[in-house]
């Protein structure tokens, strides 16, 4: 435990300046400021909308591009971000013969990757309540005060979590097998858009491709039908596409530290 929680720590420290942990900071942040403004520039608008719509639009609107777009991309990036440090400084081999259990450094950068996505989905949910209730403050005609959904929100980003790990767990191991930046985030890309594609035509087979499970989340979390009450939403947090993906996570996992430890310890 102690090797584990000394190369988590060195994880932070060697990557506190690069763009992967900062994204994770600034993507949720931008982007809810950017949606905020057009909140308040057009807030005449809106003012005829009742508390739990205006919550709904606006976090339906963080969802629609963050979600169904960037989370997967997101995701992507962070897996390839975390060992191209490793892979650019060439320090592998002396990473796995420190006198720390290998498993424990494997397992620590993975944690740090985890961590990362953790965090910015984390920090999404409390911007998007924050801003909300700033934008209340600013305009009082956005009736955002007096109507909560933070447990809602925390529980579809939650949700969103759990969806990524398998996207998450594939591409942390392609970019320990390649080097290079363009094969791990090339595949990466690919089956994105076939993941896009799968559930735009909505095949029925969709949950069993990772890079679709996220935006399978959202689309039973938030059905886009008419006469849908938003008064009666319910979060069905372990959907058939969360369960694939935490046993692609489970299974990518533990398969990566016994092909990582035969091709990188010679």
């Amino acid at each position: 435990m102690k090797g584990f929680l000394l190369s988590l720590r060195s994880e932070f420290y060697k990557s506190r300046k690069t763009l992967g942990f900062w994204s994770a900071i600034l993507l949720p942040l931008i982007l809810i400021t950017l949606i905020s403004l057009g909140f308040y520039t057009h807030s005449s608008k809106l003012a005829h909308l009742p508390g739990l719509m205006l919550w709904m639009q606006f976090a339906g609107a963080v969802l629609n591009i963050m979600g169904a777009l960037l989370l997967p991309m997101f995701v992507i990036f962070i897996g390839y971000s975390v060992n191209a440090i490793e892979h650019k400084a060439d320090t592998w081999k002396t990473l796995f013969s420190l006198p720390i259990a290998k498993w424990s450094v494997y397992s620590a950068k993975f944690a740090y990757a985890l961590l990362l996505v953790f965090i910015s989905l984390l920090l999404f949910a409390l911007f998007t309540i924050g801003f909300g209730n700033l934008l209340g403050l600013l305009k009082p005609e956005l009736k955002f005060a007096g109507t909560h959904m933070e447990l809602t929100l925390f529980q579809i980003y939650f949700k969103l979590f759990l969806s990524a790990l398998g996207i998450l767990s594939i591409q942390f191991l392609l970019s320990l097998l390649w080097s290079d930046f363009l094969k791990p985030m090339g595949i990466g890309f690919v089956c994105f858009i076939i993941g896009v594609i799968s559930v735009g035509v909505n095949w029925e087979y969709a949950y069993l491709i990772p890079y679709a499970h996220p935006m399978l989340a959202l689309k039973s979390m938030i059905p886009h039908t008419k006469g849908f009450d938003p008064n009666k939403m319910a979060i069905d947090i372990f959907t058939q596409d969360v369960f694939v993906s935490l046993a692609v996570f489970a299974v990518v996992f533990v398969a990566g530290f016994f092909i990582v430890q035969r091709k990188s310890v010679k």
